[in-house]
């Protein structure tokens, strides 16, 4: 299916890979939002559309030296996006496997647009594995030493 993106006109294989982009990171964003926290259906997507077409704005035949400033632009970028979602309480750091995870969905907008979907995928379906499988574990350890 992927393969038929190549047959489509510029505009809507652009179109189909935010799409995707749109899809893959709307997952993650609603398991955050399941979990209770601020950061998670609407800035999941945002972050991961805004990515992928950042870097579709180069066009086809962008140079990787052009690729790659842009790229490092979203690296830091995305990453003050998600120190905002750390937060310190006291001794209680929370808000890291979030901000880590807005910057994979930034990863996973890049590798749309570098039509990397297979990484794509496999992105995002481990992030969303680890938030979801280790939540209950972090959790029972974080009981065990009182930090609830």
């Amino acid at each position: 299916m992927l393969d038929s993106l190549h047959n489509l006109p510029e505009p809507w294989k652009d179109f189909a890979q935010i799409g995707i982009t749109y899809i893959l990171t709307l997952a993650i964003g609603s398991e955050q939002e399941q979990e209770g926290l601020a950061v998670g259906l609407r800035t999941f997507p945002l972050v991961g559309i805004a990515s992928c077409g950042y870097v579709l704005m180069l066009g086809a035949g962008a140079h990787s030296d052009d690729q790659s400033r842009v790229i490092q632009g979203l690296v830091t970028g995305i990453g003050f996006v998600g120190g905002g979602a750390i937060l310190r309480d006291g001794g209680i750091v929370k808000g890291t496997a979030t901000a880590a995870s807005i910057w994979n969905a930034g990863v996973i907008g890049c590798s749309v647009a570098v039509e990397h979907y297979e990484l794509a995928f496999f992105l995002a379906l481990l992030n969303l594995f680890t938030l979801r499988v280790f939540l209950p574990i972090k959790n029972r350890i974080d009981s065990r030493r009182g930090k609830q």
